[in-house]
């Protein structure tokens, strides 16, 4: 009977056992030891748990000194104002030493700047609130104290003075770190950028680093992540003297945003034993202010010579553009475009030539027809036009485009443009001489003009000016509608070029499949002749004229006079044979039906007495 009793007990005891263990007070610190550096904080967070009372917990912090044994030094304390000892009591009544609670049953203490002599074992000790007293009411950890290694150099400060957009930018910072532990180092390049005022306020963002474990790792603030993807910045790490690392920084196109002061931020880490890092010191260098000016406040773009250049026709024409404040040269593209608009800025705006940021020069389709000409770069910021033989159709009003990738020597076809600038207008008159003409377009009379026949056309032109002159004659012809019977042009008197003679004597012919001719017959009357005349070529003709002159280097060229003529119809009548064919075939066809008939009557009587005598013999 003696047996159960006992098993009984020992259950009993056994649960009374593990329960007391499931309440247990304990207080626990990180895995020691801790190395941290002498000058920079130290933090070691306290927990206590299994604790039977209020939910807020004091405790207390002692120092056992390695030189002096077990002897107790105390710290801080949450619940006693005069618990430091004398070692720490200015300490803690600085701030430098205090205790910062993360809630009522976990703290931390703070030493804001580690001595050497603060090297030892920290115990963190909790006073019981609990009903009895068991479980653990401290914790230790060993801390030791290294010696500031850390170092942290600059190649050059920046002066302060302002770049222009699209500038590059280079900066360099040496770091090392000698200690007699495995630690790690890394490197942030950041900027505290400028307030409205212009003071530098907080807002520090940080541009790239290289982490503990030698990551490039752009900032997550304003556009650094994209622009690291683009291959605008980059941190590189190279070996320097002396046992230096250098860490180079490198902006290639600096935006107006990039403006602020600039540092350099070494960090020192350290894996603990509880296998997290921990950043153990930290030293920052600055770099100096940069401002970064938009490039829309520097650029600059001028046309020379300035106001009105007049010439007379034939003379060399010369204009240059002048660019400045778009930065370095060798940094960025740029488009240089020269327009023209009419004389009096009035008109369609014409690309005369442009030289794209490869060099290659194009020229728009208003300088084809002759002049010759050629646009250079002249040196950095400077780019000419120029016209061996200026005509009257080169007056107008110039200006200069230019378009600036700024801190882009090379880019893409679908690269947009940081900036586009226009220059003020040069005007371009040339003196020509006066001409004036005019044009009368004639049909020969004849008796009739007929289908198949040779049309004919004279435009007689006459022109009055001095010095030689030659003629450009144009047809025109604009086709009759068929519902239109009256012998009057209609209301849009505009064709399409038929034929063309040019100044020079060449014909140009754009005939829909008629057979044409185009000539001078005399010093004023040019000819155009159609050859067997089809229906398609009857409607309204005209003939246009354009004077061209010669310029004292023997070069022609349009004086832009021009003369129209007034419309002429051109009507075809039916040929006589055409005529005649009509009555024929009605007779033929006539003669044809009668003697069907006939042949019908006959063959139809005759087979009607063949069967009566048929019919007869039978019977």
């Amino acid at each position: 009977m003696m047996a159960p009793s006992r098993l009984t007990l020992l259950l009993i005891i056994g649960f009374v056992w593990d329960f007391q263990l499931a309440v247990c007070r304990e207080v626990t610190l990180p895995t020691g030891p801790l190395y941290r550096v002498a000058g920079f904080p130290l933090s070691l967070p306290c927990i206590v748990s299994g604790y039977e009372g209020p939910r807020t917990q004091d405790f207390e912090w002692f120092l056992y000194r390695e030189a002096a044994g077990a002897m107790q030094i105390g710290v801080v304390s949450t619940r006693d104002q005069g618990f430091p000892y004398a070692p720490f009591q200015g300490r803690v009544r600085s701030g430098e030493v205090r205790v910062e609670r993360d809630s009522g049953d976990q703290a931390r203490l703070v030493i804001q700047r580690l001595r050497p002599e603060d090297q030892g074992r920290y115990e963190c000790y909790t006073p019981s609130t609990d009903l009895r007293y068991q479980g653990n009411y401290s914790a230790s950890v060993v801390v030791k104290v290294m010696q500031d290694t850390l170092l942290i150099t600059h190649s050059r400060i920046l002066s302060g003075q302002p770049v222009t957009e699209g500038t590059e930018l280079q900066l360099t910072c040496a770091a090392s770190v000698q200690s007699p532990q495995h630690t790690h180092l890394s490197v942030t390049f950041g900027v505290r950028s400028s307030t409205d005022s212009g003071s530098l306020g907080h807002n520090l963002r940080e541009i790239i680093s290289i982490d503990r474990e030698l990551r490039v790792i752009p900032g997550r603030g304003g556009s650094y992540e994209k622009r690291y993807k683009d291959g605008e910045i980059s941190l590189e790490k190279r070996s320097g003297d002396g046992g230096r690392d250098l860490y180079v920084l490198k902006i290639s196109v600096l935006a107006p945003e990039d403006s602020g002061a600039y540092f350099c931020e070494a960090a020192q880490w350290i894996l603990d034993p509880s296998d997290q890092w921990e950043r153990i010191a930290q030293r920052t260098m600055e770099l100096g202010n940069l401002s970064v000016q938009p490039l829309a406040d520097t650029l600059s773009v001028s046309v020379a010579p300035v106001g009105e250049v007049s010439l007379q026709p034939g003379s060399p024409l010369s204009l240059m553009c002048q660019v400045s404040g778009a930065g370095w040269w060798n940094r960025s593209a740029l488009l240089v475009q020269w327009m023209r608009r009419g004389p009096s800025g009035s008109g369609v705006e014409v690309e005369v030539a442009r030289m794209g940021p490869d060099g290659v020069v194009s020229w728009g389709d208003d300088t084809s027809r002759g002049g010759g000409g050629s646009m250079e770069k002249e040196g950095d910021g400077r780019f000419s036009l120029r016209r061996f033989s200026a005509h009257p159709a080169d007056a107008g009003v110039y200006r200069c485009a230019v378009s600036v990738y700024a801190g882009r020597p090379s880019p893409g076809p679908s690269s947009p443009a940081t900036l586009t600038q226009r220059s003020e207008g040069a005007t371009v008159s040339l003196r020509s001489k006066e001409v004036s003409a005019s044009a009368v377009v004639e049909l020969p009379r004849r008796p009739l003009l007929k289908r198949g026949s040779t049309a004919t056309l004279l435009c007689n032109i006459s022109v009055v000016t001095t010095g030689p002159a030659q003629v450009e004659v144009r047809w025109l012809h604009k086709k009759e509608e068929p519902e239109s019977k009256e012998d009057t042009p209609p209301v849009d008197t505009k064709g399409t070029v038929l034929a063309t003679l040019t100044y020079d004597g060449m014909s140009r012919l754009y005939s829909n499949g008629s057979d044409l001719s185009v000539d001078r017959i005399s010093a004023g009357t040019y000819r155009l002749r159609i050859f067997s005349a089809r229906e398609e070529d009857q409607g309204y003709y005209q003939c246009q004229a354009e004077v061209w002159a010669q310029d004292p280097h023997g070069g022609w060229y349009s004086t832009g006079t021009k003369a129209e003529s007034a419309i002429v119809r051109v009507y075809l009548y039916a040929r006589v044979a055409d005529l005649l064919l009509i009555p024929l075939v009605v007779g033929v066809s006539s003669a044809l039906f009668v003697g069907v008939v006939i042949i019908a009557t006959v063959t139809c009587c005759f087979m009607k007495r063949l069967a009566r005598q048929r019919s007869q013999i039978r019977k």
